[in-house]
């Protein structure tokens, strides 16, 4: 049982730590403090539901209805092209620069839909989650659900530490060219992922 909860925990790690469109969410929220706790509960909620689904044969579906995947490849392609491209002209406002307690308080409800829309209308989260996980999770049978829970708490973990770890990183973000830089680089791996969704 151990042995399976750890295999998870490392296959969810492997899998979360890229640098995705939601990480980058994710991290710009931590470092403006707004709704950080909120939306790590978003993202890993989402992750584990789909981690769960996943192991319990949801993948079998999603592989033989492809056209689900491809919905969701069209929705989140259009949405991370207009997401990134507000980033984009944010990176050219002097606006930016504002320490992020001076920043416009972002309503909850509008955070959470963006956040929302960035985990389930990304189909790289379904293959990874439940394609992927839900896959490897029959090499253990009997501990699948060991496995499982070890890839969900691999996902509260990383999302929890990068909201509310990304605090430490405000002495560089006192800086406008830092907060620039950030929405530059998120506007890219919001366009690059949009692109290569639609390639």
């Amino acid at each position: 049982m151990l042995q399976s909860y750890m295999q998870g925990l490392a296959v969810g790690f492997s899998l979360i730590i890229a640098i995705g469109a939601q990480n980058a969410f994710v991290l710009k929220q931590g470092l403006k403090k707004q709704h950080v706790f909120w939306v790590c509960v978003v993202c890993a909620a989402s992750d584990s539901i789909l981690i769960l689904l996943g192991v319990l044969g949801f993948s079998k579906v999603i592989q033989t209805h492809p056209e689900f995947v491809d919905w969701a490849k069209y929705f989140g392609a259009t949405f991370l092209l207009i997401y990134g491209a507000q980033h984009f002209l944010q990176a050219f406002r002097t606006s930016t620069g504002l320490k992020p307690s001076e920043k416009n308080e972002s309503k909850l409800m509008k955070m959470l839909l963006i956040c929302l829309a960035l985990t389930w209308l990304n189909p790289h989260v379904y293959l990874d989650t439940v394609v992927l996980i839900g896959s490897i999770s029959t090499k253990f049978e009997a501990t699948a659900l060991y496995f499982a829970i070890g890839a969900v708490t691999a996902s509260w973990l990383f999302f929890f530490s990068l909201g509310f770890g990304a605090r430490f990183l405000l002495p560089i973000f006192q800086n406008q060219r830092a907060w620039q830089i950030l929405d530059f680089i998120i506007a890219l791996v919001m366009w690059g992922i949009a692109i290569s969704l639609l390639l």
